[in-house]
């Protein structure tokens, strides 16, 4: 089966005076029809970048450098601003985590919306207008038909983030970028968002690329996760597989920061040491040995493959069997920790 999208050794730049700095470097994942991955990660990881070089809104100076991009088998990554543009609203639809910057506040949301349906459907002016009441309708807009004439700042940011969520699907996109879709929500207002966003896909089969920096809603949301740091993917599988044994370790730091309602309530949560790194100062070999407990001599000179690792695939040196074996403590403590150490067998003593 084809892939919905599929990104393939993708390179993102940014020149500035003091050099070119790589903002996504070698990343690669696949969405398949109808499917949810979660794409997670600390501030500055990467996530919204990935997503606007997906849609082809990367802010200049920042540019694709190298890789594929492919929607349904179609390279996108090469096509010209105006080609873009037909793809941009009609197969990829995108929902910004500020619904203030989707909506023009100077026009009704109906016309909105129609504007949009008229745009990417060759239908009449009539019968957009009652496709936009429709998708009001079916994203929990109540009165739609006297919302129609409303204005942005009329509406509530949860129903401003609804109307949003109808203009994303107007044109029965093929895939929808999410990207923070619920930061400035409330959270009761947070689960009716993601689970709206979950049942309107799934019931159009729509695939889902869900932007968040939060675990919590990715784990509710998401058929497959994809865990990056520093621009690199760190590791991708299925939520249920990496929620219950994360194999990369900042994906189990980022899992152990997650509280719990029945752990100990004086128990404290475990943080991650240290920031994610400045573009302009990624370290040598793994990007993310400065802050992990696990390292060892080769995090620090070389980068790390992609390793599989049971249903998982993770950017980890203890999932390598070949070159150098961590120290036997290092192995102990992954172990301990739950991480599937490969590289167990030749561990230096």
């Amino acid at each position: 089966m084809t892939a919905a999208l599929s990104v393939r050794n993708l390179r993102v730049e940014i020149p500035t005076r003091r050099g070119v700095l790589t903002a996504i470097d070698d990343l690669s994942f696949d969405i398949a029809p109808g499917e949810v991955l979660g794409v997670v990660g600390e501030s500055g990881a990467g996530k919204s970048i990935t997503g606007s070089a997906i849609i082809g809104l990367l802010d200049p100076p920042g540019r694709v450098a190298g890789g594929e991009i492919l929607l349904s088998g179609e390279r996108i990554d090469n096509l010209s601003p105006s080609a873009m543009r037909q793809i941009r609203g009609k197969r990829i639809g995108m929902i910004f985590q500020d619904p203030l910057t989707s909506l023009n506040p100077l026009y009704r949301i109906g016309d909105q919306l129609t504007e949009t349906i008229l745009t990417h459907e060759a239908i009449s002016a009539k019968a957009a207008a009652e496709k936009a009441e429709r998708l009001l309708v079916e994203v929990g807009i109540p009165a739609a038909g006297t919302r129609m004439s409303s204005y942005p700042h009329q509406f509530s940011g949860g129903m401003r983030q609804r109307v949003v969520i109808a203009l994303a699907l107007a044109a029965d996109p093929e895939l929808v970028i999410a990207d923070e879709p619920t930061t400035a929500l409330d959270v009761s207002v947070q689960a009716q968002i993601i689970a709206l966003i979950k049942r309107l896909c799934k019931d159009r089969g729509t695939s889902v690329m869900l932007i968040t920096h939060d675990m919590g809603v990715i784990a509710e949301t998401a058929d497959r996760v994809c865990v990056l740091y520093a621009g690199r993917l760190a590791e991708i599988g299925a939520v249920r597989d990496v929620v219950k044994r994360a194999q990369h370790p900042y994906t189990h730091g980022l899992m152990a920061a997650i509280p719990s309602l029945i752990d100990d309530p004086n128990e404290k949560l475990e943080q991650i040491p240290g920031s994610m790194p400045r573009l302009g100062a990624i370290p040598a070999g793994c990007a993310f040995n400065p802050r992990c407990t696990y390292r060892f001599g080769r995090c620090m000179r070389e980068r790390p493959g992609i390793y599989p690792v049971g249903a998982s695939d993770a950017s980890c040196f203890l999932h390598d069997a070949s070159g150098e074996a961590p120290p036997a403590a290092v192995v102990r403590n992954a172990i301990d920790a739950g991480i599937d150490v490969r590289a167990s067998e030749g561990a230096e003593p």
